[in-house]
């Protein structure tokens, strides 16, 4: 299936912007905490230039649903409604976890992988995906915000090496030590647009897209008030 999708993430330290169109993929992507604002508008405008695209022409836009920042979630779908909205585009929620598991495979080749960000206030956001045939990840422990202490704790053996990914092995690496299965590190630290937009293709083919009135983050912490576009709530 040929198909045109733009997405975007900024739910952690990395900024970034992807394009796919067909099998061609133009990206833009810098570590920036604190100017995901000023940079992430620039970037969609340089990967639809360089694509000779407008927004109209997109059959998708996808967006990093979380979890991350509670700040950095916000900007990204924000922004991704907006763009959404003036174009007219059906939307694509992607987990920033299952986009680190597909940046492992895409870096590493890595078919099982252990996901864990720092969420502050001594917790991970946690998941482990495991590859499919078609491509597609299978989600293995289900996406949760957990002390990594209870996490290793909990934990059981398989047969399986892990290939880690994200900012909260070096955060906790003396608690999440106690894992007890096998691991190996990866020099993927946080989600990119560039794998967003991979999962996002495989999404369009299902159908699974929402409008922009129904597209929603993923806090995993649930004390946090969302609202979405004005007039929309």
């Amino acid at each position: 299936m040929s198909a045109k999708i733009l997405a975007l993430d900024t739910a952690t330290e990395n900024c970034s912007v992807a394009l796919l169109v067909d099998e061609k993929v133009y990206v833009r992507s810098e570590v920036a905490p604190r100017d995901h604002t000023k940079k992430i508008l620039p970037m969609v405008d340089e990967v639809l230039k360089e694509a000779g695209l407008a927004l109209t022409d997109l059959d998708a836009l996808a967006f990093g649903r979380g979890p991350g920042s509670f700040t950095g979630v916000r900007i990204g779908i924000g922004i991704a409604q907006g763009l959404a909205f003036g174009a007219d585009l059906p939307m694509i929620g992607v987990s920033t976890l299952e986009a680190m598991a597909q940046g492992c495979f895409r870096l590493n080749k890595a078919e099982h992988v252990a996901c864990a960000i720092d969420a502050r206030m001594s917790e991970v956001y946690w998941g482990r995906f495991v590859r499919q045939q078609d491509g597609t990840w299978l989600q293995f422990d289900e996406e949760q915000v957990v002390r990594p202490a209870l996490l290793a704790e909990n934990s059981q053996t398989d047969e399986h090496v892990w290939a880690t990914a994200g900012t909260g092995w070096d955060a906790y690496s003396e608690e999440l030590s106690g894992l007890k299965f096998k691991r190996e590190s990866s020099d993927v630290l946080f989600p990119d647009a560039e794998d967003i937009v991979h999962i996002a293709k495989f999404e369009l083919e299902k159908g699974n897209t929402v409008d922009v009135e129904d597209a929603s983050p993923t806090y995993l912490r649930d004390t946090v008030a969302w609202k979405k576009l004005p007039g929309r709530e």
